[in-house]
């Protein structure tokens, strides 16, 4: 381990990063400190050659249960908010929160959600822009701004939770602000698969592995294409992007070495980009 204030770095395995929210007596609430350190190492990650895919999860029981309300904070507790007024104040610590999601969403690694506990209102918010969530028994979620008398349209939330659920899951969930088991999020498919705590991260290694032996151009453009494609404003305007992608990628070679392993019987050895 690499022992950070509120986040724990671990190489798992040669090009697979393990990160560790690291305040258990909180349940892993998000505070400014927190916020800071993981969105700096996400954001660190697009210029790091050694990590391929990177694995988010908690320490303790719970996976994250959002942004921190006792957390003490007010003007100059975030960068560029000195001397500034509660309205100012409030208004850049949202966006700070908010530049968190997109640094995960954005990291060019796969980013797996090791969901551990409770995923909730900003924990929630981790998980869904990650790529890819597998979740413990034990873990539970839920879009629980609401609570708190305002929207449940937070941090992306809005953005991503019908695009994984559906307009009409979400919006009950959203609505109502209820916190849902791990069997439900499988049922509804916010989550990939559900297995028992003790298998957890293993399991999200599993799916890291399998991830890692695919080339580095292929999981780059595959992860970049795919959320593009989400919001394509139609099919063609999605395959033109494909086209593109298919052909550049056809020039790193990768596609000859895929064929030379399969005759050959062996693994493929990838060309690092």
């Amino acid at each position: 381990w690499m022992l950070m204030a509120m986040i724990l770095q671990n190489m798992v395995e040669e090009d697979i990063l393990e990160l560790r929210m690291n305040r258990p007596d909180r349940l892993n609430a998000l505070n400014e400190e927190l916020i800071s350190e993981l969105t700096g190492i996400m954001r660190g990650l697009n210029h790091d050659r050694q990590v391929r895919v990177v694995v988010i999860t908690g320490e303790g029981k719970g996976f994250c249960a959002g942004a921190d309300l006792k957390a003490a904070s007010g003007s100059g507790a975030i960068p560029g908010t000195e001397g500034m007024t509660q309205l100012g104040f409030v208004y850049k610590y949202q966006e700070y929160l908010a530049e968190l999601m997109l640094a995960i969403h954005e990291c060019d690694k796969p980013v797996i959600a090791a969901v551990n506990g409770a995923a909730v209102g900003g924990g929630l918010a981790i998980a869904l822009a990650s790529d890819v969530r597998i979740a413990s028994e034990k873990a539970r979620f839920g879009a629980v701004f609401i609570k708190t008398g305002l929207s449940a349209c937070d941090v992306g939330t809005s953005w991503f939770l019908p695009r994984l659920v559906g307009a009409s899951a979400a919006a009950e969930l959203m609505l109502t602000g209820r916190v849902f088991g791990a069997d439900e999020a499988m049922r509804i498919g916010l989550v990939s698969r559900v297995v028992a705590p003790e298998m957890l991260l293993e399991s999200a290694l599993e799916t890291a592995r399998a991830i890692r032996e695919n080339s580095e151009y292929g999981v780059w453009m595959t992860k970049k294409g795919l959320w593009v494609n989400v919001d394509a404003p139609s099919l063609r305007h999605a395959m033109e992007l494909e086209n593109r992608t298919q052909v550049l990628g056809y020039f790193t070679g990768c596609m000859e070495e895929s064929m030379h392993a399969f005759q050959e019987g062996r693994p493929p050895r990838w060309r690092r980009l």
